[in-house]
């Protein structure tokens, strides 16, 4: 957000959603996280590696920028995911959150007022989220 870390990421993100659990308010200062998944390769530093503050290990963390201290990504998935705080992404991706999750936890004070499915916890068991529409294989970058 402040330039110092710059990333480029491959618009082939796998799913998005809105996460309202208190780690992602937590991380973000707001009501939910909305982040788009995408292989961990298909992300990769491109200013400012040093500027990279991680809470966690290489299996699961969160990357902040240690100058302004925006939530630039979050590691999941043993490592093999990342979740891409949409808010960092300058350029318009192609996916739109699908879900919102963790409901269960949510800030009291929020109302969800769209239509899209809510799950208590986590939806991995609902089964696989829509496929966003084909998309050029474009590049993302933070500005």
């Amino acid at each position: 957000m402040c330039g110092a870390v710059r990333y480029v990421v491959a618009d082939e993100f796998e799913y998005a959603a809105n996460c309202h659990c208190s780690n992602c308010r937590r991380a973000t200062g707001s009501a939910f996280k909305p982040f788009a998944g995408i292989e961990r390769d298909k992300l990769a530093i491109a200013k400012g590696g040093d500027h990279l503050l991680i809470f966690g290990d290489e299996t699961g963390c969160d990357t902040h920028c240690k100058v302004c201290g925006s939530l630039l990504y979050s590691v999941v998935r043993d490592g093999a995911f990342v979740h891409v705080a949409m808010g960092t992404l300058v350029d318009d991706p192609s996916i739109r959150p699908t879900r919102h999750i963790f409901v269960g936890s949510k800030a009291p004070w929020f109302t969800i007022t769209d239509d899209l499915p809510q799950y208590e916890q986590h939806a991995a068991a609902a089964g696989p989220p829509p496929k966003p529409a084909e998309a050029g294989a474009t590049r993302r970058q933070l500005a």
